[in-house]
């Protein structure tokens, strides 16, 4: 599936409007659960709508999980972005947060009543393992689309030891690790294309 959607110029791409992006967020927020959003993100943009190629989105993954604030509202601003401008942005985090906050609102008032019932119990034990299997789902995109490169994948096992295993702060395992990426790809960059290879 790595090669199935083809990457898209800018100048080949058809235009996409305000509405469609607003649409879009609107129908992830609602359908989506937790950790999967990002998930499903993925799916519909890269896979379903073809409105962008795997490389764009995980680029724009990775600064969104950098970056301070919720992943998936900085996912939503940074998609909209590129699909619509600053216009698309606005309509990308209004569409992922306006409808879903209002369901929410609903749902928080009820759900002391709610919880009453084992099947609400069982629904969210199956949202939950959804939204598992979707960010897992991404994660292995992700380290397929991984340059076989030993410094990259090294970043990798260490940023999931130093954040997963030995639980150090996730503020200082970002900042080193990614500022080691970055800097090691810049140094790639003003490398030569023939030393490169």
């Amino acid at each position: 599936m790595l090669n199935a959607v083809q990457k898209q110029s800018p100048e080949n791409r058809t235009p996409i409007g305000v509405k469609d992006i607003f649409f879009a967020f609107t129908q992830i927020g609602l359908t989506s659960f937790g950790g999967g959003m990002s998930g499903r993100m993925m799916r519909l943009f890269v896979y379903e709508r073809r409105w962008m190629d795997e490389e764009s989105f995980l680029n724009g993954l990775a600064l969104s999980q950098a970056l301070p604030g919720v992943n998936v509202s900085n996912m939503a601003i940074w998609i909209g972005y590129q699909l619509g401008g600053s216009r698309g942005a606005f309509a990308g985090i209004m569409g992922i947060l306006f409808l879903p906050a209002l369901l929410i609102v609903l749902l928080g008032v009820s759900f002391a009543q709610l919880t009453q019932f084992p099947v609400t119990h069982i629904a969210l034990a199956g949202a939950a393992a959804a939204a598992i299997g979707l960010s897992i789902s991404m994660g292995i995109t992700a380290v397929a689309l991984l340059p076989r490169r030993i410094f990259p994948l090294s970043l990798m096992v260490i940023t999931f030891v130093a954040a997963g295993i030995l639980h150090w702060s996730l503020i200082w395992t970002v900042v080193v690790c990614g500022f080691a990426g970055v800097a090691m790809e810049y140094w790639r960059a003003l490398k030569k294309p023939e030393e490169r290879k």
